[in-house]
């Protein structure tokens, strides 16, 4: 029922770990497809030792180097109902996917299924720790919505997805930005309906020479180069006062963010911030200035995690009410 996609590159040190914790997976019938992206180490050998010595096991190869051609070579063979996504340095809990299995089963109106994870690094980097954490938080469809133009509130090798997606949205896309938020924002704008379970059901280890670390695809930047284009999408839609946005930060690194809309044909009204007049840019307001009367639709773009949730309470507090009113979108 389920098919799993491993794609590896160089991962000799890490890939006999990841794949016999997806064998040791209880209670469910899989197919693992391993997809050997360019390896110039043993990675190969590695995984054709498995292969050889079990048929459930498919291992091929990809010429195209990227993450996004291994994925989509994986799509090419999985004929399992659900789609389930691992990497090769990561490791499952032995009943991973027969929870996931079990959830999706019983609750047909939820396509995309997450679990929480346990961060695991040599030399813990404190901005994932906090990352994982709010990720971890974030487990009801209408949160993920709420939360989806923040960050990617789902970790990629957590999920797993009604093979039917695929089908009727398309593969992985090629592009300057990360693959998986991107997928996430594509099936989001087409009302698939993403939830998450209450659960840590597996270790996801952060190295040096991980791709959300190495690799400009994943920078800050990129990610929000691609959530403002779909977030423009959802304004034109959502947004009461559309094309006209206030943004929550005034100062140069959160406008410049911010400006990224204006590409796409959103209107940034003013700003808003601690004190009035802090930009000369546009009007600015001071927080304390905003009333409950409709006349704004406000974006959040402050990133610093802790102040991003003051952010979000206050605007509640003060009658607004989040995607009718405003959006956090950093």
């Amino acid at each position: 029922m389920i098919s799993v996609i491993l794609p590896f590159y160089n991962a000799e040190n890490t890939l006999a770990r990841a794949i016999q914790s997806v064998l040791n997976q209880s209670g469910v019938q899989l197919q693992l497809i391993l997809v050997n992206n360019n390896s110039s180490d043993n990675s190969r050998a590695v995984a054709a030792q498995f292969s050889a010595e079990n048929q459930n096991i498919i291992l091929v190869d990809e010429a195209k180097q990227g993450v996004v051609f291994a994925m989509n070579k994986g799509l090419e063979l999985a004929n399992g109902t659900y789609i389930a996504r691992m990497d090769a340095d990561d490791i499952w809990f032995a009943d991973k996917l027969r929870k996931q299995l079990a959830f999706l089963e019983h609750h047909n109106e939820i396509e995309l299924l997450a679990t929480q994870v346990a961060y695991q690094a040599e030399r813990p980097l404190k901005g994932l720790q906090a990352y994982v954490a709010w990720s971890n938080a974030i487990q009801t469809p209408d949160d993920i919505s709420k939360m989806i133009f923040a960050e990617s509130p789902l970790i990629n090798p957590s999920i797993m997805f009604k093979a039917s997606l695929v089908e009727r949205f398309g593969y992985y896309r090629q592009g300057d930005f990360p693959e998986d938020y991107e997928m996430f924002l594509r099936w989001h704008a087409n009302g698939v309906k993403m939830a998450k379970l209450n659960e840590t059901l597996m270790q996801w280890t952060d190295s040096d020479t991980r791709l959300t670390r190495t690799h400009a695809a994943y920078s800050p930047e990129a990610f929000n180069t691609i959530k403002c284009q779909y977030l423009s999408q959802w304004l034109k839609t959502n947004n009461h006062l559309a094309p006209k946005v206030w943004v929550w930060g005034a100062g140069r690194k959160t406008r410049r963010k911010a400006e990224e809309l204006t590409k796409y044909g959103v209107q940034i009204e003013g700003y808003i911030d601690l004190f009035q007049g802090r930009t000369n840019r546009k009007q600015c307001i001071a927080y304390t200035d905003l009333k409950n009367d409709k006349s704004k639709f406000v974006l959040s773009f402050v990133s610093n995690r802790g102040r991003s949730t003051e952010i979000r309470n206050y605007l509640k507090s003060i009658g607004l009410v989040e995607t009718e009113d405003f959006i956090m979108a950093s």
